[in-house]
């Protein structure tokens, strides 16, 4: 059964590096290889992170394809496939499972506010036509609506609905899922401040912007969880936190990307309509680095010159 997958642990949702407007293929699949031995769990491309909404069809497949290619099955990959267009997650789901991902990852349909019948309808076409697990992707403040926990259970009863990315800002909602549909649904944060809290209350780990950035400390946190180390985990979780916040200063992949060019993986590059972040912003996400241990304190190094 596709429910038997293991996907759990701290994911990456992988950016899209790009080069003279064209997908970079080279750094992607150099920052694919750099996640996996820095300890990173497992690897989600193409979604929100990924810039899919600008993103060609073919862009998109071929992302997906070169991810399962570099990761040799070394982590799970869950394929972003998510559209407010069912057709369209149809297809890019049946490609994902062609392509040999994991999983795929499917948003809530966003802005055509379908009711809660429709939203069991989009998933169930999309669970009706593929063969491997779909985790649910509930984040209401750009989707504008939730999936709701008596959805989610009728939901669950499908044969490939195996979890939740839940970023609905609702902390409670891990502990009434987990009661609605038992532990074994997977229920991964979509949020990275309060990840550790959300593991706390029973997730399964968390699908990360953040760990773009700093795959090593986040998949360090997830272990120390595991291991029965809470205070270890929050020692980890403080040194994360501010960078958590600098990261978000603007949209996500701008922070991420740009950490990531401060840490030479790639180009700052992102496509309209976003732009790079602001140089304000850029310095406060630099000193979060340097706290956070990823690059050396810029204060200090100018004092030792």
């Amino acid at each position: 059964m596709a429910k038997s997958a293991k996907l759990s642990g701290w994911m990456t949702a992988l950016v899209t590096p790009f080069r003279d407007g064209r997908v970079d293929e080279a750094a992607f699949r150099k920052l694919v290889n750099w996640q996996i031995q820095q300890g990173i769990h497992g690897l989600v491309p193409v979604g929100t992170t990924g810039e899919s909404p600008t993103l060609s069809h073919d862009e998109h497949k071929r992302v997906v394809e070169m991810c399962i290619a570099e990761a040799k099955g070394r982590v799970p990959v869950i394929a972003g496939a998510g559209s407010n267009n069912t057709h369209e997650a149809v297809e890019l789901s049946r490609h994902a499972e062609k392509a040999g991902a994991d999983a795929v990852l499917i948003v809530a349909p966003y802005y055509n506010k379908p009711n809660q019948e429709g939203v069991y309808q989009h998933f169930k076409a999309i669970n009706d036509a593929i063969g491997i697990p779909i985790i649910m992707y509930n984040i209401p403040p750009r989707s504008v609506i939730d999936i709701n926990v008596d959805t989610m259970k009728r939901l669950y009863e499908l044969k490939n609905i195996a979890g939740v990315k839940d970023a609905c800002g609702d902390l409670s909602r891990i502990a009434r899922q987990r009661m609605a549909m038992g532990s074994d649904f997977i229920q991964l944060s979509g949020d990275d401040a309060t990840a550790l809290m959300t593991l706390s209350n029973g997730a399964h780990g968390c699908i990360s912007v953040v760990s773009n950035i700093a795959p090593k400390l986040c998949s360090q946190l997830q272990n120390a969880w595991n291991e029965g180390d809470p205070k270890k985990a929050l020692k980890i979780q403080d040194k994360l936190t501010p960078l958590h916040f600098a990261t978000f200063l603007e949209a996500g992949v701008t922070g991420a990307k740009y950490g990531l060019s401060v840490l030479g993986k790639m180009n700052e590059d992102v496509r309209l309509p976003l732009v790079p972040m602001v140089e304000a912003n850029k310095a406060k996400l630099r000193a979060a680095m340097a706290q956070a241990g990823l690059i050396k304190d810029e204060t200090l190094a100018r004092a030792a010159e």
